[in-house]
């Protein structure tokens, strides 16, 4: 038989478990290309070899090119890549999933689908945000309520601590320099956030349109996991560019965004929070990289794939 032309794709004793990868590395201004079964990155101070093996997705910022060898070795390591902005505050396009088993989409789906599995996942995110507040028995309207009385407090509680007047959150999408300077920041910021949360979710394989809380829009998952951050990171920046004064607020909030972003390992926290809400606590550790298809047999039931079912089998 003829021998496949390329190089051979790892074996699964070589991948690394989900977990214990490395869960994104950013590049930019960069050439990435494949040396063996590592991940080449060359830019004017060298060349780094990465792991393909040991890495969760692999952020391509501005400036960077990629090979064609270089994506293969990523597909077939169980890795993925992501289009994005300066170190990650712009989604634009991805790669296939890290995750090579559906599970968890289907878990999203699955909860997303039944009244009180979806008010349950709301629930825990509001749980996740407002850690002082007993929300284990509250309707949705309720969890509303409570929210947009917490984040009033945090808008004025903002506006006191850096002396930037606030009159209330509102902006039209169509004339985004329409509004007041410290609107114009929340937006920037809020949309860098909207980026990585993006790329974090197709990464693990989820779906970014299947939300709990926000529903309707081909983003509504992204828009409620950037919620479980924009109290600790992007409203207290968002007020700190404005009282700051700079000459371009919407490049300064960015910046301060994509440094924060960094500092606080707000890819590894999203990673981690997204697998706590939709997966049982005995499967968050789960492989992702079983490379398995079954069949539905109904009734929750799954059959062996690969075969003719039937009479005379």
């Amino acid at each position: 038989m003829a021998k496949r032309p390329g190089p051979p794709p790892p074996e699964l004793p070589e991948l690394v478990r989900a977990e214990d990868r490395i869960s994104f590395i950013c590049l930019e201004h960069a050439v990435i290309h494949r040396d063996q079964n590592a991940i080449t990155a060359t830019d004017a101070r060298g060349t780094v070899h990465i792991p393909a093996a040991s890495l969760g997705a692999l952020l391509l910022g501005p400036g960077t090119s990629v090979t064609h060898q270089a994506i293969v070795l990523l597909a077939e390591s169980g890795s993925t890549a992501v289009w994005v902005g300066e170190q990650g505050v712009r989604y634009y396009a991805h790669g296939r999933s890290l995750a090579r088993r559906s599970r968890l989409l289907d878990a999203q789906a699955r909860l997303v689908s039944n009244q009180s599995s979806r008010l349950a996942v709301a629930r825990a995110m509001y749980g996740m945000r407002f850690a002082d507040e007993e929300v284990g028995t509250l309707t949705m309207q309720q969890l509303r309520g409570r929210e947009g009385a917490r984040v009033r407090a945090i808008y004025r509680n903002e506006s006191r601590r850096t002396g930037v007047p606030w009159t209330g959150r509102t902006y039209d999408p169509d004339d985004f320099a329409g509004g007041d300077v410290i609107n114009t920041a929340l937006t920037s910021a809020h949309q860098c956030l909207y980026g990585v949360v993006h790329a974090v979710v197709v990464a693990l394989g989820g779906t970014p349109g299947l939300g709990f809380v926000h529903t309707g829009h081909a983003r509504s998952f992204v828009f409620d996991i950037a919620d479980l951050y924009k109290a600790e990171i992007t409203i207290p920046i968002a007020f700190d560019a404005v009282a700051a004064g700079p000459e371009d607020i919407e490049s300064a909030t960015r910046h301060a965004v994509r440094d924060a972003i960094v500092a606080n390992g707000v890819l590894s926290r999203c990673s981690r929070d997204i697998r706590t809400l939709l997966l049982p606590t005995d499967e968050t550790e789960a492989n992702l990289l079983d490379n398995v298809v079954e069949l539905w047999d109904g009734q929750g039931r799954h059959v062996a794939s690969g075969r003719s079912y039937g009479t005379g089998e």
